[in-house]
């Protein structure tokens, strides 16, 4: 009875090993995933923001052109 009693506690304490591994790793992969969908947005966020800073420096030089053709 006893033999038994320490079988099952040492397959009890793998399948616990096992199952908290798990467990860490769906975590993991949960973080991860986080933090990748964080990098895609700030890319999208600079690359929006560089677009409107290229408009600006356009519509700043048209300006400026329209500007100097008139004082001509």
């Amino acid at each position: 009875m006893l033999g038994i009693l320490k079988v099952f506690g040492g397959i009890g304490s793998i399948l616990a090993l096992i199952v908290v591994i798990v467990a860490l790793l769906k975590q993991l992969v949960t973080l991860v995933g986080f933090l990748i969908l964080v990098i895609k947005i700030a890319i999208v966020a600079i690359f929006v923001a560089v677009l409107v800073l290229i408009v600006f420096a356009i519509l700043r030089d048209r300006s400026r052109k329209r500007r100097e053709f008139e004082e001509l």
